[in-house]
């Protein structure tokens, strides 16, 4: 399916306007399900050039919407979830001509986006706010304190001190709320079902399963898969590996299963 992609501003969301780039495919249903896509970059990072994971999204059908989540406030905790709380529920209210009144709507993120996404969902709970209907977490970075079995790998694809570096910028107003750092809520019933993607060789690995067990034991409806090693998956969010990604198709098909599963309930 041929994607187009265009960059638009969120005019009238209630922290002032957010650019935001869209990924569409041409042949789009009546009322595609939109993912407000939040990316990566250690708490610090803009919206890139181009994402492989959004085109493959909007290749199944859906509408991708990554904003700029870190310029409207800035970038310290917590006015990155201040705007994407804020984006969510304008897109709940308005759509913004993205989807229609019976589109799913999404959140989802990587790495720092996906703890970003957590968040928000966490905070639509709190509002009452269910519009939410998923969350997409691929290897969201969760845990401020680094240390898990699967964390200690994180130099050997560059991270380590990347991520040192984020958390220690997320956090320096010296604030741990469970909406900056979501592992350490105690009280995860009646958030939003959650799709959870990790791989073997993730440095993330542990403390994205560790927060999936979480969602689970609260009763949250958790679809996850963890992807062999080899198949580039931290290239997603910028870990230097020699390997061709090749985790698109099984990705693809997690998603849409996913959808298929929130759709019916």
């Amino acid at each position: 399916m041929t994607v187009q992609i265009k960059d638009m501003t969120l005019d009238k969301v209630a922290i002032g306007p957010v650019a935001a780039r869209v990924y569409q495919g041409a042949e789009y249903s009546k009322s595609p399900p939109v993912l407000i896509y939040f990316h990566g970059g250690a708490f610090q990072g803009t919206v890139p050039q181009e994402s492989e994971f959004a085109h493959l999204i909007a290749e199944t059908g859906a509408i991708v919407v990554m904003p700029d989540y870190n310029v409207p406030l800035g970038s310290v905790f917590p006015k990155p979830l201040e705007t994407g709380f804020s984006i969510f529920s304008y897109l709940a209210k308005k759509r913004a001509g993205l989807g229609n009144r019976k589109s799913l709507l999404l959140v989802g993120g990587v790495e720092a986006g996906g703890n970003i996404a957590a968040a928000v969902a966490l905070k639509a709970r709190d509002h009452f706010a269910d519009e939410l209907d998923g969350q997409i977490l691929l290897s969201p970075l969760l845990d401020p304190f680094m240390g898990s079995a699967s964390f200690q790998k994180a130099g050997e694809f560059g991270m380590k001190n990347i991520w040192a570096d984020g958390w220690s910028h997320y956090l320096s107003t010296g604030m741990c709320h469970p909406y900056a750092a979501p592992c350490m809520c105690s009280r995860l019933t009646g958030v939003a079902p959650a799709l959870v993607l990790s791989s073997q060789d993730d440095p993330l690995k542990d403390e994205t399963l560790g927060f999936a067990t979480c969602l689970k034991n609260a009763g949250v409806e958790v679809h996850q898969h963890v992807l062999p090693a080899g198949t580039g998956w931290p290239s997603l969010y910028g870990g230097k590996t020699d390997e061709t990604p090749s985790w698109q198709e099984t990705v693809s098909t997690q998603f849409s299963g996913f959808v298929q599963s929130v759709s019916v309930h």
